[in-house]
């Protein structure tokens, strides 16, 4: 069997992980071209002092761009500022101050981000770098100091998903109505945790700019890479990088390596597997909207515009809709006409470099004519910093990433949105609107799902420390989409004097408030799908070891707590044939609503051999070789930094 793009990728990266071709779900030790860190590198740095190192292992691999929130000049937020900066300097890091631009942007227009690379980002619009044919993914600031002091940090390999794109777009849509159009039309988690190789002859007619939108913003669609093929368009955006970067004096790569990836572009194989294929007609993209107050629900422009929405404040400002092309299409429409009396309109380049590119093209000028006010390049009002937030009441529409309601103001706010062209043409309105001739056209939904078959039994040799097997009562938990809120709820999160044996008390309460005093020390706890999702709080796996349960296995895991579990040192299994199992046999407990069922008998995990027995029979789950093991032996990935680094 072939490898996928992913597996391919992370198999020319891989540190430690098993001695046979990478697939999906394997746990692997994997060493990223570059890490990037923005206003969030303090953070990092806190992390990185805490495990004790000292040295930067690969200075190189780091970059720094303040990019969040640099119209706040308090003192507070400049002395972070500061000592950012007198780190990367001290450890020859490169810096990027704030002004500089988006850190996303930085990756890309600098260099960085290259095809058949992995490269990561401390910030969940990651996947952006994947429309350069890299891999691009989000870390956790545990992670991002780990590859500080190691130069690695552990991944697990998801699933693909093959996105196949026909035709070309029509006059009037744009690459951010594509990806609004995939949120909207599969938004039943349909690629949740999943990596996304978009493919097809569709793929030739999207510009650059279309395909960092579209891979950036597939970040709300919920898969963790998004990857586009090296083309014609790719090299020829590349060949504009190496210019630019010879001005500059930096060389990352040269005129050599260009050919290289022209003659030789990474891909998967023709046989590679996949679990589900979607297929995307873009002549029938149409201009949509998303919202408001979420990016799962999409609707005609066509329709809404008949409405006449009233807006308050637009924006142009972000990393997925501030390029070039993306100010050069606001200010066609805006050209001779000028921002309605009762609206704001915001614009920030995605970068300094975009925005002088803007200036010298007459572009930046035309928008400033047109009313509109300008924003550092920066992410500002994106994520509720700075000038221009949504007051209560508002109406806004954005060309930004996220909608979620009080991200860009006050929660009593609504925001949509949309491509900039829609965006400025509702400036001028004063209500959401597009150009003449808007159309209904949608694509049909067609998306095929393979079955995966179950994992190989697969022998794995056991590391010192490491248990062969656990056994314990099963405690079934049937519920799908189990979030952070309902394991340890937010009554506890901030508090500091909770002690493990309050904890434990604490378990699933906001779901269960009988599970805890019916769960005993080594019960084995089997979950839904998508297990813990929501909020990212690490007590929802640390309330888990204070309770004594040994690990837990679900369908599926949400991929932030399945990092925060390994994390901390403890063990979690997908094994969805077995979910499937439990549901057959307890369908009338689980129709009556009952939250927990505890049959009373034994579940056995045989790590040696990768499978789970249960009432006689065996289900194999992915093996667990020495990456996993290490981080449970070592208690988590901090300690396990630390003991590498031989300071415990």
């Amino acid at each position: 069997m072939g490898q996928t793009i992913v597996e391919k990728i992370a198999q020319s990266h891989v540190a430690e992980g098993p001695d046979r071709p990478l697939r999906a779900g394997d746990f692997i030790s994997i060493r990223p071209r570059h890490v990037m860190t923005h206003d969030n590198t303090s953070a990092v740095m806190s992390k990185f002092n805490a495990m004790g190192a000292m040295k930067i292992r690969t200075p190189s691999q780091l970059v720094f761009a303040l990019d969040h929130d640099i119209q706040n000049q308090e003192e507070a937020n400049q002395k972070k500022y500061r000592a950012i900066e007198a780190f990367a300097k001290e450890h020859g890091i490169d810096f990027y101050p704030a002004g500089t631009g988006i850190g996303h942007q930085i990756m890309v227009e600098r260099g960085y981000v290259v095809p058949g690379a992995l490269v990561v980002g401390s910030d969940s619009h990651s996947n952006m770098y994947g429309a350069l044919g890299a891999v691009g993914t989000p870390i956790v600031r545990t992670d991002a100091a780990a590859i500080w002091a190691t130069s690695e940090f552990w991944w697990q390999i998801p699933q693909s998903v093959q996105v196949v794109l026909k035709g070309r777009l029509p006059e009037g849509a744009t690459g951010k109505d594509v990806i609004i159009t995939l949120c909207g039309l599969y938004n039943h988690d349909e690629v949740l945790n999943a990596a996304i190789e978009f493919s097809g002859p569709g793929v030739a007619s999207l510009s650059m700019d279309a395909r960092f939108t579209i891979s950036n913003m597939s970040t709300e669609w919920g898969p963790l890479v998004a990857w586009f093929p090296v083309d014609a368009v790719t090299i020829e955006y590349l060949r504009g990088v190496l210019q630019r970067l010879r001005r500059l004096g930096m060389d990352r790569f040269d005129a050599a390596d260009i050919a290289r990836w022209a003659e030789n572009p990474p891909q998967p194989d023709p046989d590679a597997s996949y679990c589900a294929r979607i297929e995307v007609d873009l002549s029938q993209i149409s201009p949509q909207l998303s919202g408001p107050d979420t990016v799962q629900v999409m609707h005609s422009l066509a329709e809404t515009q008949q409405k006449k929405i009233a807006i308050q404040k637009a924006y142009l400002v972000s990393c997925v809709n501030s390029r070039v092309e993306d100010l050069a299409a606001a200010a066609k429409i805006l050209a001779g006409k000028h921002v309605a009396p009762m609206v704001e309109f915001y614009v920030g380049a995605a970068s300094r470099w975009v925005q002088e590119e803007a200036e010298n093209c007459g572009i930046w000028q035309m928008l400033i004519d047109a009313g509109a006010i300008p924003l550092p390049p920066s992410c500002g009002p994106c994520i509720g910093l700075g000038t221009g937030l949504l007051e209560k009441g508002e109406v806004g529409i954005s060309a930004t990433n996220r909608n979620f309601k009080g991200r860009m103001g006050s929660r009593d706010a609504q925001c949509y949105l949309a491509s900039p062209v829609v965006v400025a043409a509702s400036a001028v309105a004063g209500y959401i609107c597009g150009t003449n001739g808007a159309s209904t056209r949608l694509p049909a939904r067609e998306y095929r799902e393979f079955k995966a078959a179950s994992p190989p039994a697969e022998r794995v040799g056991i590391l010192p420390g490491f248990p062969e097997r656990v056994t314990g009562r099963l405690v079934f938990i049937p519920q799908d989409n189990l979030n952070t809120d309902a394991i340890y709820g937010k009554d506890y999160t901030y508090r500091d004097d909770m002690t493990p044996e309050m904890m434990a008390r604490a378990v699933m309460q906001n779901y269960d408030p009988r599970l805890a005093s019916r769960c005993k020390t080594g019960d084995v706890i089997v979950g839904g799908f998508n297990f813990g999702t929501g909020s990212s709080r690490e007590q929802a796996v640390t309330c888990l070891k204070a309770k004594g349960i040994p690990l837990v296995i679900a369908a599926s895991f949400s991929q932030t707590h399945l990092r925060n579990a390994y994390n901390n040192g403890f063990l979690c299994i997908e094994l969805p044939e077995l979910v499937a199992r439990l549901r057959q046999q307890f369908g009338v407990e689980i129709s009556a609503r009952e939250k927990t069922i505890i049959p009373g008998d034994e579940i056995d995990v045989d790590f040696t051999s990768s499978r789970v027995q249960w009432r006689g029979e065996q289900f194999n789950f992915q093996a667990l070789g020495c990456v996993p093991q290490s981080l449970v032996i070592a208690g988590g990935v901090e300690n396990l930094v630390a003991k590498r680094l031989g300071l415990r």
